[in-house]
Parts: structure tokens; sequence; C-alpha cells
């Protein structure tokens, strides 16, 4: 084998194995690597299992998935009570909470499995933090997360439909952080008065993690009107 050969070996996971943290890991969660990196190897394991995370996936836990959540972590202030509505399979809540020990962290699934994966990885991680089963709009999910300051979705509906669902969560003056993809932001500007019709403002894409290469991301922005 070359060294060439023994390089890559050693940077590609070999098929069903959990990758191993990037350099870039240690910066993002410092003193809750230990963490970040048992939450990878569960997602990698129960969640493929359990079919929340594809097989395929499996290689790119990290920048794709982890560091692509913990980026919200710019876009959050500091100590903000933050729910993380359609958690799945606890992104971008997890990462972001680990991320940021600073935050009071809430994730709101409605699906049964997920939710026992959640509890799980909580419990594992010895955060504290909350799972509450449900959906963002239905009364009882409103009134068990509380206040908030932050939510946070990851690929959970098209904007104004996610605005519908969380606007019991949205107190005024509370944000709406959304990682959407390359479709919805193109979409962004024809959906911004129909998202001001719902209440919002200062709807915009804010670019996250830009030094982090293939972890970088985007999300929109948006703030509860206080009228």
């Amino acid at each position: 084998m070359t060294s060439s050969d023994q390089d890559a070996s050693q940077a590609t996971p070999a098929p069903g194995a959990t990758p191993p943290p990037p350099p870039l890991a240690a910066e993002v969660f410092g003193a809750a690597l230990p963490r970040a990196i048992a939450y990878v190897d569960r997602l990698a394991g129960d969640g493929v299992t359990r079919g929340l995370i594809g097989p395929r996936e499996v290689p790119r836990l990290w920048e794709r998935h982890v560091l692509n959540s913990a980026a919200v972590a710019e876009a959050v202030p500091a100590g903000a009570r933050v729910v993380d509505v359609g958690s799945g399979a606890g992104l971008p809540g997890i990462p972001l909470g680990l991320a940021r020990p600073d935050v009071v962290l809430t994730l709101v699934e409605p699906m049964a499995r997920r939710v026992d994966f959640l509890t799980e990885a909580v419990a594992e991680l010895g955060t504290g933090w909350r799972v509450v089963r449900g959906r963002a709009e239905e009364r009882s999910v409103v009134t068990a997360v509380g206040p908030v300051d932050v939510v946070t979705a990851r690929a959970v509906a098209p904007l104004p439909r996610l605005v519908s669902w969380c606007r019991g969560l949205l107190r005024p003056g509370a944000s709406l952080v959304a990682l959407v993809g390359a479709r919805a932001l193109a979409e962004l500007p024809g959906m911004l008065a129909e998202l001001e019709a719902a209440g919002m403002q200062d709807v915009h894409p804010r670019a996250v993690g830009a030094e982090w290469g293939d972890a970088a991301t985007t999300v929109v922005v948006m703030t509860r009107g206080r009228r």
C-alpha cells in the first residue's frame, strides 16, 4: 500500500463504520466533543436501524448533518430558549445544544419512534434537555414548551406553512431560524409578501459556518412582529 493509499484509507471510514470527527469538530464543540461523538455513534447505529438516517449518509454525518446543524448557533442569541420543531433525529437541535450549552433546548417531534430515539439520546448525553411529543401547532405542545426566543427547523415544510404551524410558539419578538435548501432560497422573494402577511418581519437569508467548508450552510431568519 502506498502512503497516499494509506492516507485515503484512514480518511474514509469502512462501510457501516462511524466516521471519525474532523478537526473542526473540536473547535465547534469544545468540551462537549465526547458527547458529539457519542451522538454521531448513535446516528450511525440506531439512527440507521430505525430509519432516521439513510445508510448512505453515514460517511458524511459530521459535515452534512452535525456540523451543518451546529452552524445554526451563529443565528441564536446568548442564553436563548430554543425549541427545535420536527426534530426527527435531533437535527439541528442536538448539535446546536452541544455547541451552545448556554441555550435552553426543547425538542418537539410527533412520531413515536423518533421521540423514543430523541429521549434515549438526551438521556445518554446527560444534557437535561426536554423532549415533547406532538406537533408545533397543537395547543398542548405550545403549553408544554412555554415561551421561547428561537424556533429552529430543518427541512420541515415550506416556509409559509412552517410559520403557520409555529405561530403559537412564536411570541412577538421571537425568531424563526430555518435551514433550507437551494430551492427554498430561490423561492424566498416570492414568499415575502405571504410571510409578512403572517406577521413575520426582517425576513432574510443568512450564511452560517461560512468558513467551515462542506459544513457551511444558509438559514432563513425572520422575527414575529409585535403587532
